[in-house]
């Protein structure tokens, strides 16, 4: 398997594991989404039975490179994709996973009967209401490391949803 698609299928499985964990579903999108940037939809199913069930598109990306600095991620990101999130009234909104993993395969899984360990984590990042850029292929865009997607702040996401609060 090449390896931007092993990358693809493992920040896949990244990802529907936290959702599962916050009770979601994870959808992988076929086109047209795709090809507007929706990677993953992710439904809530958490809210009590008479609310609307939150919806998330999520942009994936997977890297193996170095780019975490001290407090923050960055990850250069094509102009295309960056005008893709940076849609304001964007319903669902959209967002913006980051799945760092080790540069060699093998280490991205541990396994034992006690465990299975995913090397590395994913970073998410809203980017409603950024700038416009005047660059022409790339502008990298820095996460904090405290963006961590995990299954809290995932629930904490789709209450924000439910509630129409910006990301």
């Amino acid at each position: 398997m090449e390896i931007n698609l092993q990358k693809e299928e493992f920040s896949y499985a990244y990802i529907r594991a936290v959702a599962t964990v916050a009770s979601c579903v994870c959808q992988r999108t076929t086109p047209p989404l795709d090809g507007l940037g929706i990677d993953l939809i992710l439904t809530g199913l958490k809210s009590p039975p008479q609310e609307n069930f939150p919806i998330l598109y999520v942009q994936v990306k997977c890297t193996s490179r170095e780019v975490i600095n001290d407090d923050v991620v960055r990850f250069p990101l094509s102009v295309k994709n960056y005008n893709e999130l940076r849609v304001i009234n964007c319903y669902p909104p959209i967002i913006l996973i980051v799945v760092v993993v080790p540069e060699k395969v093998e280490e991205w899984l541990q396994q034992s009967e006690a465990s299975l360990c995913l090397q590395r984590c994913g970073y998410w990042l809203s980017l409603a209401g950024a700038d416009v850029t005047t660059n022409q292929d790339n502008i990298t865009v820095s996460i904090p490391r405290k963006n961590l997607f995990t299954p809290k702040v995932l629930e904490v996401i789709m209450q924000k949803i439910l509630q129409g609060d910006m990301l």
